[in-house]
């Protein structure tokens, strides 16, 4: 399956070197755009979709790592490798949910183990998706974790806190679990549970276990272990209205 991929680097040597390097070892990549500034890659993601963005961090005007500033959550359906001369700023680009990080100059062999874990990845979200239809009857949810999947029933999520690509799902029993995933698609896969709402913009409650709604400190809900989560003001009478559904 062909690849659409945009280049993204202020530097036009780096940017044919690195489409030079991928028309050699990854002849499934194809470079649709080089874009020389963050502004310009933007306005390429929008007009051709790309499947794979690769990303300079260090740019004139904008770094690299503010490029999901420019994208409401649900409308990034594109990956990330990053290219940069500065091995500090790994960290920052994993947390940003990266396929794979390239120092330049770039090496061929990285660069193809690269696209290689692109593929792998798109093939598991894919496999995931498949997995979650196929649960939706039985009340789990696949949840990508590592290497593995785990089915998790939906009845044991108490809830489920987004923190930018990441969520933290909390489980009944106290158990936590990290899942690169971003939190609308959890809003997504969880819409046909009417226990589940997105109370805030950061938390998915389990309404089923919800006992207390204060309105202090801006307003939270309390569960009957007596844990708080924050709430939006706007949502509370949808809220209301959802409790007493599931109570009766």
């Amino acid at each position: 399956m062909e690849i659409k991929a945009i280049i993204i680097d202020d530097e036009i040597r780096a940017r044919v070197a690195l489409q030079l390097l991928i028309e050699e070892y990854c002849p499934d990549v194809k470079i649709i755009e080089q874009c020389e500034t963050l502004a310009e890659g933007v306005k390429e993601i929008n007009k051709h979709k790309p499947n794979l963005v690769f990303l300079d961090i260090e740019m004139p005007g904008h770094s690299g790592l503010e490029l999901f500033d420019f994208f409401h959550e649900e409308d990034i359906h594109f990956s990330i490798i990053f290219t940069t001369a500065y091995s500090q700023y790994a960290i920052k680009a994993f947390k940003f949910s990266a396929i794979d990080y390239l120092l330049k100059p770039v090496n061929p062999n990285e660069l193809v183990e690269a696209v290689k874990r692109f593929q792998k990845i798109k093939t598991e979200n894919i496999k995931v998706l498949k997995e979650n239809i196929n649960q939706n009857k039985l009340n789990k949810i696949a949840v990508p974790t590592g290497n593995s999947i785990v089915f998790l029933e939906t009845n044991q999520i108490l809830y489920i806190k987004g923190e930018g690509s990441y969520c933290e799902i909390v489980l009944l029993n106290g158990e936590k679990m990290i899942c690169s995933r971003y939190l609308k698609n959890f809003e997504d896969i969880l819409s046909s549970y009417p226990n589940f709402l997105r109370v805030q913009k950061s938390y998915i409650a389990n309404l089923s276990y919800v006992t207390i709604y204060n309105k202090s400190n801006g307003g939270n809900l309390e569960f009957n272990n007596k844990i708080c989560i924050p709430v939006s003001l706007d949502k509370v009478d949808l809220i209301m209205e959802k409790i007493a559904l599931i109570k009766r």
